[in-house]
């Protein structure tokens, strides 16, 4: 028997497509293949009787085509401030192991990377959303500004790693990642924010 665990908070993430991103919507990516950064910050959180509150989490994803229609290279990266039961549980809730919503992404993976844990610096500020970790990866994107000054979003896509939230469409300042062989640095491309809630 599984344990069991919710888990909710904010997530965003930024592609190389451009905005909006294509692949949300069935389609192929923009520039053929998809690189793509997701981070979550659990606002509150368990996983049996492990508290995750105030964690991070982030996961690479690199697809070589339409996504679903190829296979996947991902690296997760899971809170350096973790103890050993909070990484487990941080591992498999975000790797899909724990079911949940993420386990529909199980198929699509063909290659895992690797799973660390790293420092995770995740924040917030007005229509802004930044992410670093250290040597590794650094995102920043913004909201863009739609009718009458408001929030674009999108709703009910058909591909998302949060379903039932509407998605604030946003531009990225910047995306890079730079691990596994990877060495990437985006600018002006897609990225997508919203709250989130997991649980199995």
């Amino acid at each position: 028997m599984k344990a069991p665990w919710n888990v909710s908070g904010t997530y965003f993430e930024s592609c190389n497509c451009e905005a909006a991103c294509p692949c949300v919507f069935l389609g192929p990516p923009t520039d053929g293949v998809c690189n793509a950064l997701i981070g979550w910050h659990i606002d509150q959180g368990s996983f049996d009787d492990a508290r995750l509150d105030g964690l991070n989490a982030a996961l690479f994803a690199h697809s070589p085509g339409h996504m679903l229609q190829t296979k996947w290279k991902v690296a997760l990266y899971v809170d350096e401030r973790a103890d050993d039961r909070q990484k487990d549980a941080l591992t498999k809730i975000f790797s899909g192991a724990a079911g949940g919503h993420l386990a529909a992404l199980g198929p699509l993976i063909g290659e895992v990377l690797g799973v660390r844990s790293a420092a995770i610096d995740y924040r917030m500020d007005g229509k802004q959303r930044t992410l670093a970790i250290p040597n590794v990866a650094e995102m920043e994107i913004e909201a863009m500004t739609g009718q009458g000054g408001e929030d674009v979003t999108v709703s009910n896509m058909p591909f998302t790693p949060v379903p039932g939230y509407p998605a604030v469409v946003c531009q990225s300042k910047r995306l890079s990642f730079s691990d596994y062989g990877f060495n990437l640095e985006i600018s002006k491309k897609n990225g997508f924010y919203s709250p989130f809630s997991y649980h199995a």
